[in-house]
């Protein structure tokens, strides 16, 4: 998904992050999230114990209403006009039921608020390889088929398959079929052709001694059979790593997908055990990446300074100012080519010998510092000053540092940032006319705040909070090589597609 090209095999190396995962805003522990779900604006979750969370920018999150009931692992997908919730209850080690709830809508302040009974539509009898626990429901894209994956490490990982009408089972007397084992928490997405089967192996529930760790297999069709990238059945235990911990936070668990459109994919997950928020079990939205037909977890936007790179023309953004070239203008040392090397010409600075020879590609024999910002904007203009696209040099103009911005909201997963020129306060900002210019100064206008969506193949979408006078959601897009503006994105093209590159 997102901005497909040949270059995209590169764009794994060319993003590089430079600081620690933002942890998502506000009240976010819970444990095995359900598929985030959005309803009228909001965002909704819902974990073990019947808890919830909601949130109005999939940034900050906020304790949202308890189901009626306290069961395991919820799982919930809207179908016309219902929302179908489906949660699990023990009754034994391995004997437990996936029960249906449905609702018109998820807004408790709704006149239509109420959670309705929908039957046991999943079950297992505390004797069979299986225990109905943990479910994930599909809606498959292809044929509009709803089906319903479950099962936990006592036995096998199950699918059934129910009627996307009333969300409940479609032939109760079918047998449910074994698709996995050595997992829980099971979740399919459909993606360009394939079944992905995405379960949670490792310990649970131990905190940070936890070992929770998301892994994948794929197969053609929704029934399996589904192998990992190693060709291993995961009915036989496979399964390629998605991912594991990493940093601060231990056991990751309970992939959902979460759509965005546009070719933009999130998913969710939770934490066992977020050390920096006491060891908590916590919820976290993350890009999602695909490279050779697997998906991969991708990296929210981190502050940091950066080269902004179009992915299609390969010139960068930068003030529309007259640049300087780092270390000065090329001088000559030593005679020209073909000369005698150290001929009239003294020992290179701070090397050795006579001159290097070479003319003006001689160099100067010691590093060359980067440009000083206060020194070099002295010749900039005080007031507003547009923007385009240049060859990139390392120049002060170019370099782009990105800041996340408190108690200005956000979007699922991230806060908004401000972009600034490196060592200024100059700011990026969108303009009425639905043009680029960098201001004096940092407001917090929502013309100033910036979106930073990471895409399928790793590059970036970057859009501004809004535009003045206008309701567009337009991205920041590349016109040939010295242009940039705002536009709307297109999924299928490079023009709106940036890399963020280390200077």
């Amino acid at each position: 998904m997102g901005c497909v090209s040949m270059k995209s095999v590169r764009v794994f190396a060319a993003v590089i992050l430079v600081t620690s995962l933002f942890a998502l805003d506000g009240t976010v522990g819970i444990h095995d999230p359900s598929t985030i779900i959005q309803c009228n604006g909001k965002y909704y979750t819902y974990g073990t114990g019947g808890s919830s969370l909601v949130s109005d920018d999939g940034w900050t999150w906020r304790r949202g209403t308890a189901l009626p009931r306290r069961g395991l692992a919820p799982d919930v997908i809207h179908l016309g006009d219902r929302y179908f919730l489906y949660i699990a209850a023990n009754s034994g080690p391995t004997k437990a039921d996936v029960s249906l709830l449905t609702n018109k809508t998820l807004d408790p302040d709704s006149p239509d608020y109420k959670w309705e009974e929908g039957g046991v539509v999943a079950s297992s009898d505390g004797v069979e390889d299986a225990n109905a626990i943990d479910p994930g429901v599909l809606l498959d894209p292809t044929t509009k088929r709803l089906w319903l994956t479950y099962g936990s490490y006592f036995g096998y990982i199950r699918l059934v398959e129910l009627d996307p009408k009333t969300g409940r089972r479609l032939n109760p007397k079918d047998t449910p079929r074994n698709i996995a084992i050595n997992s829980e928490a099971s979740d399919m997405i459909y993606h360009d052709g394939w079944y992905y089967l995405l379960v949670t192996h490792g310990s649970c529930c131990r905190g940070a001694d936890s070992g929770y760790n998301i892994r994948v297999g794929r197969a053609k069709q929704v029934i399996g059979p589904f192998l990992d990238n190693m060709g291993i059945y995961m009915i036989q235990g496979g399964g390629k790593l998605f991912v594991g911990s990493a940093g601060r936070a231990i056991g990751p668990g309970h992939f959902g997908l979460l759509d965005l459109g546009d070719g933009v994919q999130k998913f969710s997950l939770h934490y066992e055990a977020d050390l920096d928020r006491g060891g908590a079990s916590v919820l976290d939205i993350r890009p999602l990446q695909w490279k050779d037909g697997w998906p991969l977890p991708g990296e929210n936007a981190k502050e940091g300074t950066y080269e902004i790179e179009s992915l299609r023309t390969g010139t960068s953004l930068e003030l529309a100012v007259e640049g300087f070239p780092v270390g000065g203008r090329p001088v000559r040392r030593g005679p020209p080519p073909g000369g005698t090397p150290g001929a009239g010409a003294p020992p290179a600075p701070g090397g050795s010998g006579s001159g290097t020879g070479g003319g003006i590609f001689a160099g100067t024999g010691s590093p060359i510092p980067a440009q000083d910002v206060a020194q070099v904007s002295t010749k900039w203009p005080s007031g507003n000053i547009d923007v385009r696209m240049g060859n990139y040099m390392l120049q002060a103009q170019q370099k782009w540092t990105i800041t996340p911005v408190l108690n200005a909201g956000g979007y699922p997963g991230s806060p908004y940032f401000k972009i600034t020129i490196a060592g200024t306060d100059r700011a990026l900002a969108a303009t009425p006319e639905a043009e680029l210019v960098a201001l004096p100064a940092f407001t917090g206008a929502p013309e100033q705040l910036w979106r930073l969506d990471q895409l399928g193949d790793a590059s970036w979408r970057i859009m501004p909070k809004s535009i003045p006078n206008s309701r567009e959601q337009l991205a920041l897009s590349a016109v040939g090589s010295s242009f940039a503006t705002l536009a709307k994105f297109d999924p299928k093209s490079e023009k709106q597609c940036w890399l963020l590159k280390i200077p």
